[in-house]
C-alpha cells in the first residue's frame, strides 16, 4: 500500500518508520538536533507547499529518507487506517 504524502509524492507503507508532529517535536532540543543534521546530510524532501504540520521517516533502498508534509499526523494515520481495513 502507498501513502500520498502531497506535491505528487507518495510513499510505500513499508518503507514508514514513524510519522511524527512537527509542532510537538520541534520543542524537544533532541529532535531539532536530528532535523538540523538529517537536512545539513541532504536526507530530507519538502513535499509541502504550505506550512509544514509533520515529517514522515523512511527506510528506501537503505536509506533514511524524511518527509516534510502539510498533511497532519491524525489524517495521515487515518489514510492508512482506511486502506487497511
Amino acid at each position: 500500500m502507498y501513502l500520498h504524502l502531497g506535491c505528487d509524492t507518495v510513499v510505500n507503507t513499508k518503507d514508514i518508520i514513524s510519522i511524527l508532529d512537527l509542532e510537538s517535536t520541534s520543542i524537544s532540543k533532541y529532535s531539532k538536533e536530528f532535523l538540523k543534521i538529517v537536512e545539513e546530510e541532504g536526507f530530507v524532501r519538502n513535499v509541502s507547499e504550505e506550512i509544514p504540520k509533520s515529517f514522515v521517516v523512511c527506510e528506501e533502498e537503505g536509506q533514511s529518507v524524511i518527509y516534510i508534509t502539510n498533511i497532519s499526523t491524525k489524517a495521515l494515520a487515518g489514510r492508512i487506517r482506511k486502506y487497511m481495513e
